[in-house]
């Protein structure tokens, strides 16, 4: 783990530096005045009826300067990561109400709180004079952020096969995770430097890839809960279900862990790019930062893969598998809200909802709806499994009288 550690930090150094203002603005709110022109002007359009070009241009305030030159990542790194989230939805409530048609006085509100908060969030970020703290700061909450979920994933996935016999295999999933660590720098630099990928283009693929990895988690979590019971472990110990693992559910274990990287890969470079080129004379407060987010992470992992061998087996079992269910139901909010972003999925907002990043809720209807979806199948495989080891354990129970 160590080394794939220092391996994630070798390769966002030789990634490159991305600047954390564009050359052509010295300050935040120079961007911020930009957007409420690019903003402004889709009001002028959307007045004489044009939804689709008045929204084309909602989408170039968000993807061509929201994104693209840094706002997103310098709130989440700087401010709160639950305001960017909103100020996401924001952008997404403008255009549902530009294709709802609704009167002109309503867009322009929305419009109006939108560049309210741009502006907000910008003299906040241009009134922040950089420091040591803020620099170490930031750079420990983006890599445990980004890792904590993917530690989680491969910490168990790990700590799983050393437990069910097939320690040896804990080789290809750390190899899965090294693999996810450089194909995600690799995009990471694709997306920046080599391709002129459109911003919508980059949040299909980071939401699509999240679906990928709820369908893989989602499958491996019922796999470990099968195994839960003495009876079935038993028969894992004598190799009939030892030769799945080596197969087909191997490669279903190093998927779960590749996805689970994979995903936070790119995005956590980014954000560092960022940071080291905002870090100036405190370059040294990134690295210190980044090292004690690694110790931190490597402490979870080490919780995990070792302090679950003094568990007793069916309950680690099963905590394991109710921990791939958490992170599937996580991946799916998170993969509805790219996909909303890049304007495949609608936005139903519910303002009742509170938004945790960590276990993907977001106040929309259509990231909560997988997410429930999900939870009724899990209740449902564990009673089923639950129910089929009670009535072995029943028939055990005739068989020795």
């Amino acid at each position: 783990m160590k080394k794939i550690l220092s391996l994630f930090a070798f390769l966002f150094v030789l990634s490159g530096n991305a600047p954390a203002l564009a050359a052509q603005y010295s300050t935040w709110s120079e961007i911020s005045d930009e957007m409420a022109s690019v903003l402004n002007e889709s009001y002028s359009v959307y007045i004489t009826k044009d939804v689709e070009k008045s929204k084309e241009l909602v989408n170039k305030a968000y993807f061509d300067f929201y994104e693209k030159l840094g706002v997103e990542r310098a709130v989440r790194s700087y401010i709160y990561g639950k305001r960017a989230s909103v100020v996401e939805y924001q952008f997404a409530g403008v255009k549902r109400l530009m294709t709802e048609g609704q009167p002109n006085r309503e867009v322009r509100a929305a419009l109006d709180l939108l560049i309210k908060m741009l502006r907000e969030d910008a003299s906040q970020l241009d009134g922040k004079e950089t420091s040591g703290l803020d620099i170490f700061v930031g750079s420990l909450l983006i890599l445990l952020r980004e890792g904590f979920e993917a530690i989680l994933v491969v910490a168990a996935i790990a700590a799983y096969l050393t437990r069910s016999g097939n320690k040896g295999l804990t080789r290809v999933v750390y190899g899965s995770a090294a693999l996810a660590i450089v194909s995600s720098a690799i995009l990471a630099v694709a997306l920046q430097k080599l391709f002129s990928i459109s911003g919508a283009s980059q949040e299909m693929l980071e939401g699509f890839t999240m679906l990928l990895a709820v369908v893989v988690l989602f499958f491996v979590s019922n796999w470990m809960i099968s195994k839960a019971e003495s009876d079935a472990w038993r028969a894992y110990i004598e190799g009939k279900v030892a030769s799945a693992v080596s197969t087909g559910s191997s490669i279903a274990l190093a998927a779960a862990a590749f996805l689970a990287v994979f995903r936070e890969g790119a995005e956590t470079i980014l954000f560092y790019q960022a940071l080291m080129a905002d870090a100036g004379e405190y370059m040294d407060m990134l690295w210190y930062g980044f090292a004690l987010a690694c110790v931190l992470l490597v402490a979870v992992f080490a919780v995990i893969r070792f302090g679950s061998l003094r568990l007793p087996l069916r309950s680690f079992f099963i905590g394991t598998s109710v921990l791939m269910y958490i992170m599937s139901v996580s991946f799916a909010g998170g993969g509805v809200k790219e996909l909303q972003e890049a304007d495949l999925i609608p936005v139903t907002p519910l303002p009742f909802v509170t938004s945790i990043d960590l276990l993907g809720i977001y106040p929309t209807l259509e990231t909560l709806l997988p997410q429930i979806a999900l939870l009724l199948l899990a209740a449902g495989s564990f009673i089923y499994y639950m129910r089929k080891a009670s009535a072995a354990r029943g028939g055990l129970s005739v068989e020795s009288r």
